[in-house]
Formats: structure tokens, sequence, C-alpha cells
């Protein structure tokens, strides 16, 4: 029954062309999808990931950067500083703001660093400087490059015009960028305000980035402490939630694709075999036999439809970040078992119909000439 399935299935090169060719193109379309959302959350917690803090102290009941502002007030550096494991503490002055080139303008993480910050900053400079002095920006070289400009031209942040002084690498998603200042311009727009927004916490060799953050926790009222792991799962979050409805909506669409793909092509080709099957039934042929034989055949067309499908996808993937977007596609593990999940409820719900169809077929009509 299985070689019944594939001669089926490759009677017709058209027909299994369009079968496979929908298959892929509906499966594609959800893999995609989910490859760009899981490469733009990599890209939104990508200043977390790289940051070099274990840990990360903002004020209370801020759990993440997007969308949130956060303040500290400037003792509390001293005072996480003394707590038991705590090998150095970098402030950090952010604010979400604008990049201003021209007439164009670019959302940012602008993140204000003082002179002698170890981490928090670009973790990858491509030309420059890597910590900026008074007056000078490192932006990100993506969007420095779609804006014409470079290292020693203007560009305006926080209202105040900054020269260019670094351009970074991978500090930009498709939505936004991280763009760097100092920490002294920074707390002069903001009005001299000595506060500062998060403090980024390196733990000494041997010690756990939890129990510290539970002693930071235990010294120092007033603050929120997170290890990077759950600062960024907290970011990922805030993503996930913004995007559920899309990715539920498109995945549905997919589904519904190649759902109505398979279940034509299979129908159609079980419709031209009709007399074949009749003349196996009347040959003795048990019906579970004839079942396997077209649930086979949709197994088969969806097996080789995920697979040109993924190998679009994966293809896309590595073509994408050459063409000057600031957007990733990365294929998850967890994205692959969904779609493989749907691809085998695709493929049984398809034969259905065809099933049916054979199960109320009379062997007599085949021989009747009908």
């Amino acid at each position: 029954m299985l070689h019944l399935a594939y001669r089926n299935l490759f009677q017709s090169k058209v027909r299994l062309a369009v079968s496979v060719g929908g298959v892929a193109l509906a499966l594609s379309l959800i893999l995609s999808l989910d490859a760009i959302f899981v490469g733009m959350e990599r890209q939104l917690t990508a200043y977390i990931d790289h940051s070099g803090a274990d840990i990360f102290v903002s004020q209370p009941g801020v759990r993440t950067m997007h969308m949130a502002s956060s303040s500290l007030p400037p003792w509390t550096v001293d005072q996480v500083k003394v707590v038991s494991g705590v090998e150095s503490v970098t402030p950090i002055v952010y604010m979400s703001n604008v990049v201003v080139i021209g007439p164009e303008r670019h959302l940012a993480y602008v993140i204000g660093l003082s002179p002698n910050a170890t981490i928090g900053g670009p973790w990858r400079v491509v030309e420059g400087v890597k910590i900026p002095s008074p007056g000078e920006a490192v932006i990100d070289r993506g969007i420095a490059a779609k804006s014409g400009v470079g290292v020693g031209d203007l560009v305006k942040i926080l209202g105040q015009e900054f020269r260019i002084a670094g351009l970074s690498a991978g500090t930009a998603s498709l939505v936004n960028s991280v763009a760097f200042v100092s920490a002294d311009d920074f707390t002069r727009m903001r009005g001299n305000t000595q506060a500062v927004s998060f403090l980024l916490v390196q733990v000494k060799p041997n010690e756990s980035a939890g129990g510290v953050a539970t002693r930071i926790e235990r010294a120092v009222d007033g603050v929120t402490v997170q290890s990077r792991q759950a600062f960024a799962e907290q970011e990922r979050k805030v993503i996930n939630d913004m995007s559920t409805d899309v990715i539920a909506i498109m995945n549905l669409v997919g589904f519904l694709i190649g759902l109505a793909v398979m279940a034509l092509t299979v129908y159609t080709a079980t419709l031209v075999r009709r007399a074949e099957y009749g003349v196996l039934k009347a040959l003795g042929a048990r019906r579970d036999h004839l079942y396997r034989a077209v649930l086979a055949q949709a197994l088969y067309s969806v097996g080789l439809g995920f697979v040109v499908g993924l190998a679009f996808t994966l293809l896309l993937s590595a073509v994408v970040p050459g063409l000057g977007l600031n957007l990733a596609l990365e294929v998850g593990g967890g994205s692959l078992l969904k779609v493989g999940g749907m691809s085998l409820v695709i493929a049984g719900a398809s034969a259905i119909l065809p099933i049916a169809q054979i199960a109320g077929l009379d062997p007599a009509v085949v021989f009747r000439g009908k």
C-alpha cells in the first residue's frame, strides 16, 4: 500500500509540484514569521545579553527596559557595592528617545555612560571609540550607513547635537537601536539630576548571581533586583505579549492554506484512481489498507512540503542579514516542533474526505464501467 501511495503521488508531476509547493508556502509562512519574532526577541535583548552584567538593579516594580523608565538615588551605588559577593557596580542612565539624522528619525535606547565604565557599553565597535566623551555619541553602523553619515558627522540625540565618535555593530533591530552618549551630557540634558537608571552588577568569581541578587534585595531598600537572564526573559515576555495575536492569526492562515491545498490534492488523486481502488476492494483488499495508502500519500506530500518550506526559511535567514536590513531570522526548535505537529494534523485532516469516498465505493461500479 505504501508503494501505491508513492505511485499515486508521483504519477502526476504537476499535481505533485502544486501540492508540495502549496504546503511549503504555507509552512514557510509560519516558520518565517516565527523566525522573525525569535530574531527580534534576540535583537531587542541584545544590550542586556551583551552588557557584561550578572545582575540588574532598578527602581521598585521596573523589570524591563522596553517601554519603561527607572530612577534610583545616587547613593544606591555605594549601598550595592558593599554587599557580599559584589565585584563591581556600573551605573547607567537610560531613556527611550530618537536619533535624528537630517530628516530621518530612528527610535533608540539612549544609554549614558560614565568615562570609567567597564561594562554596559557597546560590545562590538567597528570604528572609533567605545566610550564617548562629552559631546560625542556612538551609534549603530547600520543606522549610520542608512542615513549616509560616519565618524565625525553630527547627529541629534535628546535634542542636542553630538559628533559621531564611534560606530557599533549588532546594536540595531527592525524597530530600534542602541545609542551611547556621555553620562555627563545625559545628566545635563535631563536637568542635572544625579539619579541613575540601572545598576549593572558583576559578581565575584565562584559566586552565583541568584545568591548575590538575594543579598542585595535584603540589604538595599527600594530596589528591584534581577539576574541578567531573568531581566532578558522579562523583556522577551513583553514582546511576546504584544505579538501573540499576530502570530496566532498568521499561523491560522498558514494552517488553512496548507490544509486546503492538501485536501484538494489528495481528493483529486483519489478521484483519479477511483477505479483502481474499486478493483482492489473487489479483489479483497482490506479497507484499512486502502485508508493507509491515502494517509501515506498525504504524509509524503506534507513531508516534502515541510522540507522545502524549512529549506526556504533557512535560505531567507542566511540572505536577509546581507540585504542591509536590521532584521534577523532565527529558526528555533520550538518552532520546528510546532510546525511539524501542524504538518501531521494537515496530513490527517486532508485524508478524511478521500477515505470517506473509498469507504462508500461500490466495487460493482467498476465492473459496470461507471
